[in-house]
């Protein structure tokens, strides 16, 4: 591989430089992420209780949204924490094997939560589209392979790209100018020849993003049909705000993912791309848990029932 810096000597640590530009807003930066995090923290973490603490929603439709609840916290933790680090420290570094694991656990949730969508995608058609099989089609067995192939795509994605990824050597200027060690952004620094990289990165990340968001397309084109034929305004109703959650969830994670991992790099300035960042890795795990219990009239009744159930207990 052609070296870009042979004089210089190889890099121990990283910089991340976060929004350094800003120097006079960092404070409030460090209020405002904190408390969000913490609602995200809290968000859901009630909502994976409630759903493990509610046998009536031991199905798959919900249990899906549980995994998902745990991809968003891992998520949201997997940035947030060297965040608020980065923002209150003048020159935050941050270690090779700390940012190898950083990046690992990004692609392991952002890919899982790719997955995770379309299969919840799949299961909302089967529910609608074929109500009297929906147990055969979506059975505990097909639901746990669902889960797992999730899992694992993300696992396999995240430790193929990261292994490779740190197989460059770094020289040079070790500052990275984003929020996180995400890979466009670490690469930038690497004093080697990256083009088949690239040509890897790009084509996975379209195989990654792209199959599960043809999975939901496929099936909301199906969904939109049968509701379509339905006699009843009450019955397309229901159908459509079952769906309008998974829906919006799809759009947040989806629009701004892509956003950043799809577009040619000149596309955006850095403090662009850092404010890109923050939507999927900030505010989407945010949203979920408000968006999924908001609008869901079983996710508000478990909640009710887990919360009176609370007071009885405090006041007995």
């Amino acid at each position: 591989m052609t070296m870009k810096g042979q004089n210089d000597s190889f890099v121990a640590e990283f910089i991340l430089l976060g929004f350094s530009n800003y120097p006079e807003l960092q404070g409030q930066m460090f209020g405002a992420f904190l408390v969000i995090y913490l609602v995200t923290l809290m968000g859901n973490a009630v909502i994976m209780s409630v759903i493990f603490l509610d046998q009536s929603l031991h199905i798959p439709m919900y249990l899906f949204l549980q995994n998902l609840s745990v991809v968003e916290t891992g998520f949201s933790t997997a940035v947030m924490p060297e965040m608020l680090v980065v923002l209150t420290t003048e020159k935050a570094t941050i270690s090779f094997g700390g940012c190898f694991a950083q990046m690992y656990f990004i692609l392991l949730f952002g890919g899982t939560e790719c997955f995770l969508l379309g299969a919840m995608a799949y299961d909302r058609f089967a529910a609608i589209c074929h109500p009297l099989s929906y147990p055969v089609i979506m059975s505990k067995r097909v639901f746990t392979k669902l889960v797992m192939c999730s899992w694992l795509s993300g696992t396999m994605m995240s430790t193929l790209q990261t292994t490779w990824v740190f197989t460059f050597p770094y020289c040079g200027s070790n500052e990275i100018n984003h929020i996180s060690c995400e890979t466009p952004a670490v690469l930038e620094l690497a004093c080697a020849d990256i083009f088949f990289f690239e040509i890897y990165a790009f084509t996975g990340t379209i195989l990654i993003i792209l199959t599960p968001f043809l999975l939901i397309l496929l099936s909301y084109t199906r969904i939109l049909f049968t509701i379509l034929k339905m006699p009843s305004s009450t019955g397309r109703q229901k159908a459509f705000s079952t769906c309008a959650s998974h829906l919006t969830s799809v759009t947040l994670f989806y629009g701004t993912a892509s956003m950043t991992y799809l577009q040619p790099k000149s596309r955006y300035s850095p403090d662009t791309k850092k404010l890109m960042s923050l939507a999927y890795s900030l505010l989407t795990p945010l949203l979920n848990p408000l968006i999924y219990s908001l609008r869901n009239k079983e996710m508000k009744r478990a909640v009710m029932k887990l919360w009176e159930r609370k007071v009885v207990f405090n006041t007995t």
